[in-house]
């Protein structure tokens, strides 16, 4: 699957990648929020090149489980993005997302553009000011990435009754989430 293609390479759109457990749910979450234009699955930030699902789970590969994410600057910015990014994980937990466990479960911010590193930066001290311990949300330059097999694409649409740590309700704020 070419995401890019799927997109049109449209002008001004921009990418993050952001891993917040398992990447079914938080697909299917961050495709709902107004401004996104396309998503994809994949696995990021490893040792290994083109890992296999199988292997990110059994192999310890140093992957993410990754959610790249285009979206329209001009209808939602990267601050706000993270914003609704962050009310659908748990920031404090390490290696963890509901009853996903392992390090292919972390939750992580990995960016493409320096320019968005000040903005990640902004975005993190502002959530940590709403905890009493640090946050678990790792945020670096992405390294590498490499595309989820074909049936984790849009894995919850095609499987309605999946498992997913993300609730209905949070699905539905993150479908009627205002920009601006």
């Amino acid at each position: 699957m070419d995401i890019e293609k799927t997109i049109n390479a449209s002008r001004g759109v921009k990418t993050i990648y952001l891993a917040g457990g398992c990447f079914w749910g938080a697909e299917k979450y961050l495709s709902l929020i107004p401004g996104v234009v396309a998503t994809e699955v994949g696995y990021a930030n490893g040792r290994t090149e083109c890992p296999t699902y199988e292997e990110v789970c059994r192999k310890n590969t140093g992957h993410a489980e990754t959610v790249k994410v285009f979206y329209d600057p001009d209808q939602v910015s990267l601050k706000f993005l993270l914003e609704v990014f962050y009310d659908a994980i748990d920031p404090l937990s390490l290696n963890r997302q509901g009853n996903d466990v392992g390090t292919q479960y972390r939750t992580g911010i990995y960016y493409v553009d320096e320019e968005d590193m000040a903005v990640i930066e902004g975005s993190l001290d502002e959530l940590q000011q709403k905890y009493n311990r640090p946050l678990a949300i790792e945020a670096l330059q992405l390294q590498n990435y490499y595309p989820a097999e074909e049936y984790h694409q849009k894995y919850l649409s095609k499987n309605p009754g999946g498992y997913c740590h993300i609730s209905e309700a949070k699905f539905e704020k993150a479908r009627s989430a205002s920009p601006r």
